[in-house]
């Protein structure tokens, strides 16, 4: 089977076993809380990134109050995120150039997004699909290890841009965000890093590594 067809039949597989795939951050349908919460998150689980979010967003619900706060109290609100000084440096500077360059509307194309501090493919190719439905794969590390395991690209690199570059032409544009959605939540389900359940796996005939784990 050829690895277009092999994706297909993965991303077949996945669907059919959430067929309502969503982000788990709880941005609300808003495109700027969406960017502040996936930059929160490196590092971070998105339930820890729901919980400080909701006093974050009730004291600077939008792009132009958070660009006003006191970097101290942003720190404050974000802190049990970790790396919370990096990481309240990048969402008021952010927000900053949002309010002032793009009149409080998340740009809408690679570049504008990767211009803004904090902000990489990773976090930029969710932006695109999620909130102008552009596609993109979200090389994060389930999509990377699980897509790795499966031998779509030699697993022992462990490259985000190459798992993006490989996986965005083995699947049509219009799949790519529900497929890296569903793909997060099979990799805390099924394939987990440390003790994959290979023996129930419903996508094990697919992959690569199955024989060998002794399934």
């Amino acid at each position: 089977m050829k690895d277009n067809e092999r994706a297909e039949s993965f991303s077949a597989i996945l669907k059919n076993l959430y067929p309502d795939a969503v982000c788990s951050l709880e941005a609300d349908n808003d495109p700027w809380r969406l960017l502040v919460m996936a930059r929160l998150s490196a590092q971070c689980t998105d339930e820890r990134v729901n919980i400080v979010c909701r006093d974050l967003f009730r004291e600077y619900p939008s792009a132009e109050k958070m660009a006003a706060a006191p970097i101290e109290n942003i720190e404050n609100l974000i802190r049990s995120c970790g790396l919370f000084r990096g990481k309240a440096k990048s969402i008021k500077e952010m927000s900053e150039i949002i309010t002032e360059k793009y009149g409080g509307r998340v740009p809408e194309t690679m570049e504008e997004l990767l211009s803004l501090p904090g902000v990489g493919r990773k976090i930029a190719n969710l932006i695109l699909g999620d909130v102008y439905h552009k596609g993109g794969i979200v090389a994060d590390t389930h999509c990377i290890r699980i897509c790795g395991r499966l031998g779509f690209y030699p697993e022992g690199q462990k490259d985000p841009l190459k798992t993006e570059r490989i996986m965005e032409k083995l699947l049509p544009r219009e799949e790519q965000s529900d497929f890296c959605h569903r793909i997060v939540h099979f990799g805390r389900d099924v394939c987990d890093a440390r003790s994959p359940k290979c023996g129930n796996c419903p996508a094990a005939q697919l992959c690569r590594h199955y024989e060998g784990i002794g399934g």
